[in-house]
């Protein structure tokens, strides 16, 4: 059984909403926003991105070094030895890319709900404390410090090889961690805007005035 929590449902419909009374149906949606924006940009989350990107980083590095090893294969052992570690490469590389399309699948229905559950109503005392000012930049630093630094990595790799050496699989090696690294930056940034794009577009937007909050 998944130990991470599971999503809220959204908002219920105008015409079958049973809160008593508008303090009711705010204390509600802080309850339900705090959640939301502590799944989608927690200390938590950073952990499972960091997660993925080390077990990706771990299986290229594998695969990257069976190819050197096929390069530079002297006898029957090394051919062994360069199968294997492909193999385990690949291995560690499936479970990361199903691991990064869950986590952005999860990502996206946690950003549709925080849109919904937003626009019910504005209540700026409550809301303030879903900004987190500190943690989007702790979140958009590392991001692009990671995304910087692949993108290094993919020119310095490209710029390593020599006419005439059998730098390919070292070419590849340094150019997948450098893309594993840009792709894991993305991610964070792309959070961390949407996060910031979230509050402006929902928390500092005039309250809707067509929809009743109870019935």
């Amino acid at each position: 059984m998944s130990s991470r929590p599971s999503l809220p449902p959204p908002p219920p419909p105008v015409e079958i909403r049973t809160w008593p009374d508008r303090e009711t149906m705010l204390a509600d949606r802080a309850l339900i926003l705090r959640a939301l924006v502590r799944m989608h940009l927690g200390p938590g989350r950073l952990g499972v991105l960091a997660m993925w990107a080390g077990l990706a980083a771990l299986g290229w590095l594998l695969v990257g070094s069976g190819l050197v090893m096929f390069e530079q294969v002297a006898d029957v052992f090394s051919g062994i030895a360069g199968l294997l570690s492909l193999l385990l490469g690949v291995g560690a590389l499936i479970p990361a890319v199903v691991l990064a399309s869950l986590y952005l699948a999860r990502d996206r229905e946690i950003r549709a709900l925080l849109l919904e559950w937003g626009a019910l109503d504005r209540d700026p005392e409550r809301d303030g404390e879903l900004r987190l000012p500190g943690m989007s930049l702790v979140w958009l630093l590392l991001s692009f410090v990671l995304a910087a630094g692949g993108l290094a990595l993919c020119v310095i790799g490209p710029a390593s090889a020599r006419p005439g050496d059998d730098t390919y699989g070292t070419v590849a090696l340094i150019m997948g961690l450098g893309m594993v690294a840009w792709l894991t930056g993305l991610i964070g940034a792309v959070k961390a805007l949407a996060h910031r794009r979230w509050v402006l577009r929902v928390l500092a937007a005039p309250a809707p005035l067509d929809a009743p909050a109870h019935r």
